[in-house]
């Protein structure tokens, strides 16, 4: 049996939340509904004309894409357009099109640190923040005799990580006093007359985004009509993530060595680099990546000591900068976010394991890359 598309995007976002994704970029579903069976998804990059051929030639009911199709807002929908007769066609089809962009490079164990593995480089830490993510804590007052449950389902709604630790918690006990008015509908109790109840006093971290979720727990197994809680701000260590990573090869090895093993990992027919005025063929360890069009943050990669920066999309202007501050740059382009489709395509498979789906993923074999070496 299909699986609802709902139901699969939910555990995408799991792994790779809609919150994550920079200030106006546009992420999430954009052509389509998910609320339809979904039998065979694909995954692909870019949408471009020739990919939505091949997802009618396959019959994808839904396309994962790294770049949004629909970037910027559309004002007419014609089909004298060959962008617009795309759109036209994969509602024609009934393709429903995803789009994960920068919450897929920011989020930990995601693209950039899929290009440090392949490049052998051990990340120490992101290149640029892009989010603090608080705790907070929620205090919740129940019968105690309903306190184990109202635990443990705070801790299957994600309350209580910590850590290497989960379904963490604190209780105490004492008293809870209060009288219905003659319209409450009390688990416990008369109107108009007072209550006294041993109660238990519930105490679980979360953090800022699992709130919705946590609360949702909280009142579907809490028995009272109005349940009595704090939610509290916490000032504990944030939680931060950022886009680009940092980090070092295990030895240094010469910027010639490096850009042939880009080269090799990526399978390039060439690359651009810059290099500072004057300089050969330096040792090299401490390298800082980020994968699309990331030339802006260049400065960053000063910041945090990179011997050199990989980054695609560098501009004429920008190269003379980035030269000027003693920099060097390899900019193997910005199709070697194709990674992205094999190793999604991985993870795709292994939650359809876990959660045993009936579906079929599979990569888009297109080459969207529209440029080419002579």
């Amino acid at each position: 049996m299909a699986i609802n598309g709902r139901e699969f995007i939910r555990r995408f976002e799991e792994y790779c939340p809609l919150w994550m994704a920079e200030e106006g970029d546009p992420v999430g579903l954009h052509i389509g509904t998910l609320d339809k069976p979904i039998q065979k998804i694909m995954m692909t990059l870019d949408v471009r004309p020739e990919v939505v051929e091949e997802a009618k030639a396959k019959n994808i009911d839904l396309l994962i894409a790294k770049h949004p199709p629909i970037f910027r807002p559309i004002k007419r929908l014609t089909s004298d357009d060959p962008q617009n007769r795309m759109y036209m066609e994969l509602v024609k089809n009934d393709i429903a099109v995803y789009a994960a962009h920068t919450n897929m490079d920011i989020i930990w164990d995601g693209l950039n640190d899929w290009f440090c593995e392949m490049l052998d480089v051990e990340v120490s830490g992101y290149l640029t923040r892009t989010h603090v993510e608080k705790l907070k804590k929620l205090v919740v007052y129940v019968p105690k005799d309903n306190a184990e449950k109202l635990r443990q389902a705070l801790g299957d709604a994600g309350a209580g990580q910590q850590g290497n630790y989960h379904h963490t918690s604190f209780t105490s006990h004492g008293e809870g006093r209060f009288t219905p008015t003659a319209e409450a509908q009390p688990a416990i109790g008369k109107s108009d007359q007072a209550e006294v109840v041993e109660e238990s006093r519930v105490e679980v971290l979360y953090r800022e985004f699992q709130e919705q979720e946590v609360l949702a727990a909280m009142f579907a197994n809490h028995p009272y009509e109005e349940p009595a809680y704090d939610l509290l701000s916490l000032d504990n260590h944030p939680v931060t993530y950022g886009l680009g990573r940092v980090g070092s090869l295990s030895e240094p090895q010469f910027l010639d060595d490096f850009v042939e093993k880009v080269k090799k990992v990526f399978e390039l027919e060439g690359l651009r680099l810059v290099q500072p005025v004057g300089a050969e063929n330096p040792l090299i360890q401490k390298i800082a990546i980020c994968g699309g069009s990331g030339a802006g943050f260049y400065p960053d990669a000063l910041v945090k000591g990179a011997d050199v920066y990989l980054t695609g999309d560098v501009s004429y202007h920008t190269a003379h900068d980035m030269q000027a501050h003693g920099l060097t740059v390899i900019d193997p382009g910005h199709n070697i976010e194709r990674v992205c489709i094999p190793r999604f395509v991985e993870k795709m498979k292994a939650w359809k394991k876990e959660l045993n789906w009936d579906v079929e993923i599979i990569p888009s074999t297109t080459n969207t890359n529209p440029f080419q070496y002579k």
